[in-house]
């Protein structure tokens, strides 16, 4: 399942980042890493971008970064 995927509200585990270069660094940076536990906690109403909580912190992503993070619910 990819992170983009989430519905609102819902909780899920980080299992692989799927980009490289820069892209992957920034995202690991944020606290996107193997194990952590993220939550969608709301969505633009265009669905883009969507707010995400993780390590305590709130960070938006774009529709298509979170595509590239694979998660399991």
């Amino acid at each position: 399942m990819l992170l983009s995927e989430l519905k609102t509200g819902q909780k899920a585990i980080v299992v692989k980042i799927l980009g490289h270069g820069a892209f992957r660094k920034r995202v690991i940076e944020m606290g996107f890493v193997k194990g952590r536990e993220v939550k969608a906690e709301l969505s633009a109403p265009l669905k883009d971008p969507i707010k995400y909580e993780i390590l305590g912190y709130s960070i938006s992503l774009r529709r298509s970064e979170a595509e590239m993070i694979e998660v399991i619910p």
